[in-house]
This record gives structure tokens, C-alpha cells and sequence, in this order.
């Protein structure tokens, strides 16, 4: 397949996929399911940009629901307690994350497999106990509440459907921009550091400067997903940025597909409506997720992304071997 066909293939299911999402509101009533479809957004978003990290470039992160909680916290303390714009807000949130991730990237990124996943499962830890501790500037335990709504104009985002398409219009310019990345020089290097750090070195690609690159991309996408979390639910708790959240966005991107942009929505979908079956389980849902992530390894290892046409595949050769018996 040459650069153009791939182009027109990428665009075509890209504008599929938008047009899926914009429509899919006049199939769901307002109310607890759409609400749903919200959080699928943000998880989206964070899927998408540990996949960057973990799918494309082979780099683990137990770490990644710190830099959700530094956007939500640092975009809900700012307006609420400063009275920041909003939207001004999230970008400087967003920027002064990144630069945090890069700035730690460089030792950090030093280090390969549990090394990697120990130091950046200990920066999340540090960072969750902040939240718990800095009771003055966090609400500690009890929460941060009073962030306001974001607004354009005479038009706040106060409802499930304006939210919705509000976060899924960031979370869709998200995926047409990791798409375009990955099919970029850059996204080739990604998946030469993925296969290889040393053939790549030899090709000519700075390995310790992409990695921190991406980690760093990979933290501005999940701030401003935390901000979005926090202006759409004006109020955030350490609970949502914990351990068992890290573990859930890795499973997000194993179960749907390493390497697969598309395949983070699949697995951000599952995880999101997951847990609504699961509430009879309580804190035994970790549990549930380790199992699922031990099923796909074992029998989809290329997530549903791609286990779900090898499926198709293997059902049609079966039926295609039983009629030729016959």
C-alpha cells in the first residue's frame, strides 16, 4: 500500500469513526448512560496517550493517573481558588505538566522494564499521597469542590450532552492527532525504540530524546483530560488517582490493542462500562482486571483490535474447511 492509499484509508476512518461519535447522542437519552459515554471521552484520551507511550514506544508507565490528578487538581485549585479563566488554565496546566514530565523523563526513562514500571509506579505514589496530605491546598481525603464549569460565551457546558460533545470534540482532534504522529518520521522512530533501542541508535534515531518526548506528550494529553475530568465534574478526590486507576489504563490499552490508536477506544469503552457490571464485585474489580489482562495475552495478544478479525478469520476457515468435508 503506498503513502497515498494509506492517507486516504487513515482519513476515511477517521471521518467514520467522528461521524459514529457525534451521532451516537441521538441513540441515548440524556441521563446516566450518556453521562457514561462522557467518561469514555477522557478515558479515551488517557488510553490514547499511554499507548503513545506503551504501544508505540515500548515504555511502561504505572504512573500515568498522576499526571491526570496534576490536571485536574492544578486546573481546579487555580479557578476556583484564583479565579482563573478556565481554558486559560488547562494550558498552563498543561504545559507546566509537561515540562514536569520531561524534566523527570530524563533519569526516569533511563531505566528499562520493572525498573521503569517500579520508578514511575513510585512517582505516582508520591504524588497521590500530595493530594491526601496537603489538606490546605487539596481538600486532602475529603476533596477539592466548587470548580466551576467550562464556558464559551454565554454557553456553559452544564449538561451531559453539552459535555459530551465538548469532550469528545477534544478527545476526536486528540486521535487525528495521534494518528497523524504515529504515521509520522516520528511514530517510525517510536516503533524502532519499541523493537529495538540499539537498532535504532544505529539508524540514526536519538532514543533518550524521543522517549522523553513522548512521555512528556504523553502527560500534556492526560493533564488536559484530567482538566476536562475536573470542569466536568466540579469536584475531584485522591481516589480517582490512585494505584488501582494506573492499572486500569494499562489494562484500557493492553485489552484493546498495543499499537492500535482505534483499539485505546475499544478498550477505554470496555473498562468505562465494565465497572457498571461489576459493582456487586466492590474492591474486588482489580482482581477482574488482572484476569482480563492474563485472557488477552494469552488468547488475544493484539488486543481486541486485532483479536476480534482474527476471530471472524479463524470462524470463516473453519467453515470453509467443513464444507469442503462435506
Amino acid at each position: 500500500m503506498n503513502v497515498l492509499s494509506l492517507v486516504k484509508l487513515q482519513s476515511v476512518r477517521f471521518i467514520c469513526f467522528s461521524l459514529l461519535i457525534l451521532a451516537l447522542p441521538t441513540f441515548i437519552a440524556e441521563g446516566y448512560l450518556l453521562n457514561v459515554f462522557v467518561f469514555v471521552g477522557i478515558h479515551t484520551m488517557l488510553a490514547v496517550a499511554l499507548n503513545l507511550l506503551l504501544g508505540y514506544a515500548g515504555q511502561i508507565s504505572l504512573g500515568q493517573a498522576a499526571f491526570f490528578g496534576l490536571g485536574a487538581y492544578a486546573s481546579g485549585i487555580l479557578t476556583a481558588t484564583h479565579e482563573w479563566n478556565p481554558w486559560l488554565a488547562m494550558v498552563v496546566v498543561a504545559a507546566a505538566v509537561g515540562t514536569l514530565a520531561f524534566a523527570i523523563g530524563f533519569p526516569i526513562l533511563k531505566l528499562k522494564g520493572h525498573y521503569l514500571a517500579m520508578a514511575t509506579l513510585g512517582f505516582g505514589i508520591i504524588v497521590y499521597i500530595l493530594f491526601n496530605e496537603a489538606v490546605e491546598l487539596t481538600g486532602g481525603p475529603s476533596g477539592f469542590p466548587g470548580i466551576p464549569n467550562l464556558a464559551v460565551g454565554s454557553v456553559t457546558f452544564d449538561s451531559d450532552l453539552k459535555n459530551y460533545y465538548l469532550i469528545w470534540g477534544i478527545a476526536l482532534v486528540t486521535i487525528l492527532l495521534s494518528v497523524n504522529l504515529v504515521n509520522s518520521r516520528i511514530g517510525r522512530g517510536l516503533r524502532a525504540i519499541h523493537d529495538s533501542e540499539v537498532a535504532a541508535r544505529v539508524m540514526g534515531v536519538n532514543v533518550r530524546l524521543l522517549k522523553v518526548q513522548v512521555f512528556a506528550l504523553s502527560a500534556v494529553i492526560s493533564s488536559v483530560a484530567g482538566s476536562l475530568y475536573a470542569h466536568t465534574m466540579t469536584f475531584v478526590s485522591p481516589t480517582s488517582f490512585g494505584f488501582n486507576f494506573s492499572v486500569e489504563l494499562v489494562t484500557m490499552v493492553i485489552i484493546g490493542g498495543l499499537g492500535s490508536i482505534y483499539g485505546s477506544f475499544l478498550g477505554a469503552t470496555l473498562l468505562t462500562l465494565l465497572p457498571e457490571l461489576l459493582r456487586a464485585f466492590q474492591d474486588y474489580d482489580i482482581v477482574v482486571y488482572g484476569l482480563l489482562l492474563i485472557f488477552m495475552t494469552m488468547f488475544m495478544p493484539g488486543g481486541l483490535v486485532r483479536g476480534i478479525p482474527d476471530l471472524f478469520q479463524r470462524f470463516r476457515s473453519r467453515e470453509g474447511r467443513g464444507a469442503a468435508d462435506a
